[in-house]
């Protein structure tokens, strides 16, 4: 496998086998230089597709080529071509979706507890969607597929392979109750089933990169299931890097991709984002995403440290649009410029946020994020913090500060870890619930012990001079329940303060909560040297409601904590930091991003304009290193700087959506 390309398309191809003429207007040379035109450095082109046809001249399957294919060497020329303009083609076939299995193996699909056919998407047919058992005939028909594919391809012309569609999936069919039952699962049980089925498709994945690694052993590996995250980590051994599909207007949302992108940047591997040219989802044909959109989304990849992939669809005709390759050209030539201050960058971070996904139980893994983690990424992006986000077996020593956000369920090699952790001088936020023992009230790394849940749904906090401080110094309201503590051994930063009484039986006022009766209650924050706590789940009120005095209250709270700060600035919340090192170049890379994601529509997100920023000063923390320049990259311009007790300041005139600021060190400092 070669160094991971920067400028990739993921090339859909899910073509019914009702349109005529498949492919007729290709022409091999045409696809490869639209594609080097639009700085495209890699495309994944298709060998199955969910329709279950394919798209080259099987020798183990030529009754499954499509019926209406012209051209049955359609990816074999693909690549061929490609690989002239030195772009790679990395091979795509779908997993666990196929029409034509759907219609003529229905005993290899998966069954629920109740004798129906697993449909996860809930799509009225006609569709693809019914989700296939691993454990069935259907694996030996896979590799057979697989080899299919390396024998008629030629081990040579295979750049890797794509692998779409694996995921648990809540089967008690024949095959996997007999599997199940060597290793203890008790098929009757959801929870069991759902376990074994993250067991299978780990097995499934093992067995499946040894198979290619025999045979293709330089071949770039990735299996698809829409989500990066904590559930999958004991696969990704047989991945060769990630790829993470996050189409912001296709279901995902613009918070998907940074939470996501911020834990997979802690893995080891190489990794791209994925977003799409498209308007709204996958197949969106004759669509185009507004440019500022998907300008916004491939930077902020490169700010995430990751390469950039742009879901597209080639038309049944064969023939690619002029449209999609115009707005992938322009965004492209501007990440061509950028490529060489990304590549080799590694993520400064300052805290490190410990994931909530990591506790789910097997029920609750799906494409959802926490709540409370995307509050935590919301919050920590408005205030220009640093930061990654980690599951409880990364090292934690490199982080000053680790926050815990509301839901980390309680576990005794988890509060271990930490109290090591506090012990070496590291620093701590927890919120509500996270690390306490909610079951035996002991007590915990916060010098407070659990006793119940508020008796309010809703009560409020009281600002002072420590926490809170720019706030009023009035009550503000806390929208979900915290958790009722005793304080042992800690000191009471911030009260809270009951309500006259709960909107309950037959006491109520005005339209929503009783207002404050001005009684105290439990401590809403406190302290026990290196570690703060807040017993409401802050993080989730942030998400639901985007409570200001929430964040000002964190902000307090770290500051109390961290010495420094790694980068910030006086301009709007909307400014999105990202400080990233290239130590081959002894320079720091600053990336700025300034885009309005706005809701104009009734079902998606999107970014229309670019507002420019002007006279933002920015204000890094670069200890007794001797600055020698500040540059903005790529344009070569020099910046005014100042270095002061510390810190380095500089002013650009003009912020235009992506600047990127290189702070060059002088040799050895």
């Amino acid at each position: 496998m070669g160094e991971l390309r920067f400028r990739q398309v993921h090339l859909d191809f899910h073509t019914s086998e009702y349109i005529p003429d498949v492919a007729k207007d290709f022409q091999a040379e045409d696809f490869a230089r639209i594609l080097e035109e639009a700085n495209v450095d890699s495309v994944t082109c298709f060998a199955r597709c969910h329709h279950g046809w394919l798209y080259y001249p099987s020798k183990k399957f030529p009754e499954l080529i499509h019926p209406a294919l012209t051209n049955h060497n359609l990816l074999p020329e693909q690549i061929q071509a490609c690989h002239r303009h030195n772009i790679r083609v990395p091979i795509y076939t779908t997993v666990q979706w196929d029409g034509r299995i759907m219609r003529e193996h229905p005993e290899w699909l998966a069954v629920s507890a109740d004798g129906k056919y697993i449909d996860t998407q809930g799509v009225p047919k006609p569709h693809f969607y019914y989700t296939i058992c691993l454990n069935s005939g259907y694996r030996d028909f896979f590799k057979e597929h697989l080899q299919d594919i390396i024998d008629v391809i030629g081990v040579q012309n295979i750049d890797g392979f794509f692998m779409d569609i694996l995921f648990k999936a809540d089967c008690d069919c024949p095959h996997c109750q007999a599997k199940m039952k060597p290793f203890g699962y008790d098929h009757t049980k959801k929870s069991d089933r759902l376990a074994y089925s993250i067991h299978m498709l780990e097995e499934f994945k093992t067995e499946i990169t040894a198979f290619i690694r025999e045979r293709v052993p330089d071949a770039e590996i990735f299996y698809n299931s829409s989500h990066v995250g904590p559930a999958s980590k004991n696969s990704f051994k047989d991945y060769t890097h990630l790829e993470l599909e996050s189409l912001p207007s296709g279901g995902w949302g613009y918070d998907h991709f940074p939470a996501t992108a911020r834990y997979a940047r802690t893995l080891g591997k190489d990794f791209i984002g994925m977003t799409g040219k498209f308007h709204t989802y996958w197949g969106d044909f004759h669509s185009l995403k507004n440019e500022a959109a998907l300008a916004f989304e491939c930077f902020n990849m490169l700010a995430m440290g990751a390469g950039c992939s742009i879901g597209e669809q080639l038309h049944p005709s064969g023939k690619l649009s002029k449209g999609s390759y115009d707005l992938i050209g322009h965004v492209y030539s501007q990440v061509k410029e950028k490529e060489p201050y990304c590549r080799g960058a590694v993520p400064k971070a300052e805290i490190a946020v410990l994931t909530p996904e990591e506790f789910y139980t097997e029920e609750e893994h799906d494409l959802g994020l926490p709540s409370a983690l995307v509050g935590a990424v919301r919050m920590l992006q408005e205030l220009s913090y640093q930061f990654d986000i980690i599951d409880s077996t990364t090292p934690m020593d490199k982080y000053p500060l680790i926050i815990l956000p509301d839901d980390i369920l309680f576990r005794r090699d988890v509060e271990e870890k930490l109290k090591d952790y506090i012990a070496k001088g590291g620093k701590v936020i927890g919120t509500y619930h996270s690390c306490l023992d909610t079951k035996n009230g002991s007590d915990s790394i916060y010098g407070v012990s659990y006793i119940k849940e508020s008796p309010y749904y809703r009560d409020f906090i009281l600002p002072n001079d420590i926490i809170g401080k720019d706030l009023n110094r009035e009550e503000y309201v806390m929208y979900l329940r915290a958790a009722e503590t005793r304080v042992n051994d800690a000191e009471v930063l911030m009260d809270s303060i009951q309500p006259y009484f709960n909107r309950e039986g037959n006491t109520f006022c005005s339209h929503q909560h009783t207002p404050s009766s001005g009684r105290k209650g439990y401590a809403a924050a406190a302290r026990k040297g290196n570690v703060i706590y807040f017993a409401h789940p802050v993080f989730r009120i942030y998400r639901k409601n985007c409570a200001n005095w929430c964040k000002q209250i964190m902000k307090d709270a770290i500051e109390l904590l961290l010495p420094y700060k790694l980068a910030s600035h006086n301009g709007p919340s909307t400014v999105i930091t990202s400080l990233n090192r290239q130590e081959s170049e002894n320079r720091d890379i600053l990336h700025v991003l300034h885009y309005i994601t706005e809701k104009r529509s009734e079902d998606i997100y999107t970014i229309e304009d670019v507002l420019p920023l002007y006279d933002v000063t920015f204000r890094l923390y670069v200890g007794d290193r001797n600055v020698r320049s500040v540059q903005l990259v790529p344009q070569g311009q020099n910046l005014a700087f100042g270095q002061k007790d510390g810190y380095l300041t500089f002013t650009p005139d003009k912020i235009e959506g992506h600047a990127m600021v290189s702070i060059q060190y002088s040799s050895g400092s």
